[in-house]
């Protein structure tokens, strides 16, 4: 049977079995026997797809942050209005976010203990900082309320979306993605946008 198992084991299998321990155990929590167990394969077969627990947290982390990124570069993120480039971007987070919601989980449970913690942490900032400027823009254009300060209503924005990974679960019986994506996006933007 374990046999069977390492015939068929990939590094993208076994990523998302890294993924799902990492969430359950935490990163510190977890050993390169705790993932052999979940896996059903020996550590040594770990070891021939990666050098260890750490490139599988930066492979993790990489691919929500490639994803979260990638929507910045987008054409409607890139063209047209800040506020409605801002309105796109919020909406394709939600849906990143529920897409990956291991990765992401993962990306925003790293606390910078590690070299691959640290960067990913620089990166989220770093991604952060760019939606905030197009908060920023919009601001600027007279489109968003100016009765609150952007670097608040940034944190708050993130708050509500990131809090996503707390609650939300994938399995048919509450709102579906495309619901928690218009209903984010109506109450960020309805409270944002300003009247008239």
């Amino acid at each position: 049977m374990t046999t069977a198992k390492r015939d068929t084991y990939t590094p993208e299998t076994l990523l998302s079995v890294a993924v799902r321990v990492f969430n359950e155990r935490g990163y510190d929590g977890t050993s390169m026997e705790h993932l052999s167990k979940a896996a059903g394969i020996s550590k040594s077969s770990i070891y021939h797809h990666v050098a260890g627990k750490e490139e599988l947290l930066r492979r993790a982390v990489r691919r929500a942050l490639d994803e979260l990124f990638g929507i910045l570069d987008e054409e409607h993120a890139r063209v047209g209005r800040a506020v409605e480039r801002l309105e796109y971007v919020t909406r394709r987070m939600v849906e990143v976010l529920t897409a990956e919601l291991p990765y992401v989980t993962l990306l925003l449970r790293v606390r910078g203990n590690t070299d691959t913690e640290r960067w990913a942490l620089e990166r989220r900032r770093e991604f952060d900082h760019r939606v905030a400027e197009l908060l920023k823009a919009a601001a600027a254009d007279g489109d968003v309320r100016a009765d609150v300060e952007f670097g608040l209503a940034t944190r708050l924005v993130f708050g509500m979306i990131n809090s996503l990974v707390e609650w939300y679960r994938p399995d048919g019986r509450g709102a579906g993605e495309r619901e928690v994506a218009d209903a984010v996006v109506r109450l960020v933007f309805e409270g944002l946008r300003k009247e008239g």
